[in-house]
């Protein structure tokens, strides 16, 4: 039985409807991109734990404003569910924590990054919305 991961990510959006998108720096998986957000704790809500992870890797406070969707997915080493949320910034300064890079995209430049297996299912969901 593959274990079980359960993260929350956060899909920001601007004024311009453009979506902001991080690389990783580290792990397998570096130089991949995903949205921003983190794995849940004990007791947290999806919408409080991503407050936290974002004040964590982005050192910014957003607005949870609306659940997206929720990703399942098989990776070799673990299964992951990843709830999405939209999310828009409080604040406007946003600081690298944790990532290598960042970008914001927009809805035609969502495809010209190369997203992590499972956050390529949250874009397909944007771009249905």
């Amino acid at each position: 039985m593959n274990k079980q991961i359960e993260v929350v990510a956060a899909i920001i959006h601007d004024d311009e409807d453009r979506i902001f998108a991080t690389q990783r720096g580290y792990g397998e998986w570096k130089d991949w991109w995903e949205f921003p957000g983190g794995k849940m704790e004990s007791g947290e809500t999806p919408e409080e734990a991503l407050v936290r992870e974002i004040r964590e890797e982005l050192s910014t406070e957003i607005s949870v404003d609306k659940f997206l969707c929720t990703v399942e997915y098989d990776y070799p080493k673990f299964h992951l569910t990843m709830h999405c949320y939209l999310c828009s910034l409080v604040t406007e300064a946003l600081q690298l924590n944790e990532h290598e890079a960042a970008r914001w995209l927009t809805m035609d430049e969502l495809d010209s990054v190369k997203w992590l297996p499972a956050d390529v299912k949250v874009v397909e969901a944007l771009v249905q919305k």
